[in-house]
């Protein structure tokens, strides 16, 4: 399970947890500008914008997980299993297979509202990229920093949404995520005062019981809840430093521990690593879950201009800053 999210300040950030019982080696990656995407349905790309993300890297194909392009716009694929479906090609549509999608978008869209225009019309195909390599059951978050939508492929067509949150989870679908914060809208981050009944004279016992009732599972649904009300009201200053601090920290309110949740004797899920990238400046920060120390890589840093991907393999050793 995974969960997305986006965060405003002087800079746009867009970032998500990856949470599983393993790794398939993932990798920081950063497609140049002159790597041609070779689409299995649709018009190929010789040049296109500059991408940099998490992605298993399939030869020199990068299978993105979560990315930005070079002009702010974000994109991450999050398990939809049990509802995702894909379907067959079709003609007069734009046939684009799933593993794809990522590149596909953010190759070509430069603001939110391109990528709406682009997926006009839009038919995600079930071509797989290797016998190897199953489809991932997925539905996606795309953002930049004027707002965010959903985009679901279940089995009655595909499923575009404005997403005010700027968060998403997994199941279930997200129009029920959404209806389902109304179940928290009492919730505050201030502290409540006695509306229980008059007669009765109810007093705080601690702090932070504005948000007595927000999920503390590890549920899709209820961390689609918790990050939701985490982000909606987390305050910071606008600088680099702080800004990436706070956005850890907000999905650090999701952040899944080995032995918690148990998908099969005696395998775990837990959070194998954390994102946060500066969508303005085109720089990837992340954390594993051996390592918590942030890492950063920067897209400009590399030749944006060559035409071939450079990657980077997770620094996954914790690494501790003695002070004495």
């Amino acid at each position: 399970m995974c969960t997305a999210a986006t965060y405003l300040t002087k800079d746009f950030y867009f970032g998500r947890t990856l949470d599983y019982e393993f790794s398939y080696g993932e990798e920081i990656a950063v497609t140049p500008r002159n790597y041609p995407f070779h689409f299995r349905h649709t018009e190929n790309l010789e040049k296109h914008y500059a991408i940099i993300g998490m992605a298993h890297m399939a030869g020199d194909y990068p299978l993105y997980y979560d990315a930005v392009n070079e002009k702010g716009v974000g994109m991450a694929g999050l398990n939809f299993v049990g509802n995702a479906y894909y379907h067959k090609e079709e003609s007069g549509k734009k046939n684009v297979a799933s593993f794809e999608f990522v590149p596909w978008v953010l190759a070509q869209c430069a603001t939110l509202d391109e990528v709406r225009d682009l997926i006009t019309d839009l038919n995600i195909v079930d071509t797989l990229f290797s016998e190897n390599l199953p489809a991932g059951m997925l539905h996606w978050i795309i953002s930049d920093k004027s707002g965010s939508i959903t985009v679901e492929s279940m089995k009655d067509g595909l499923h575009i949404h404005e997403n005010l949150v700027g968060v998403l989870t997994n199941n279930p679908p997200f129009e029920q995520q959404m209806f389902m914060l109304n179940n928290y809208m009492g919730l505050s981050p201030k502290q409540p005062e006695n509306h229980f009944a008059d007669k009765l004279d109810l007093n705080m016992y601690s702090r932070g019981m504005g948000a007595l009732g927000l999920p503390g599972d590890l549920s899709s649904a209820s961390r689609f809840a918790r990050v939701a009300f985490t982000k909606m009201n987390a305050v910071s200053d606008d600088s680099e430093e702080e800004s990436v601090a706070q956005f850890f920290h907000i999905l650090g309110s999701v952040d899944q521990q080995r032995g918690c949740c148990e998908v099969s004797d005696g395998k775990y899920e837990i959070t194998i690593y954390t994102s946060c990238c500066n969508a303005s400046r085109g720089i990837y920060y992340y954390t594993t879950y051996s390592n918590s120390q942030i890492t950063a890589v920067d897209m400009h840093r590399e030749d944006l201009d060559g035409s071939v991907p450079v990657h980077y393999p997770m620094l996954t050793k914790q690494q501790i800053l003695w002070q004495n």
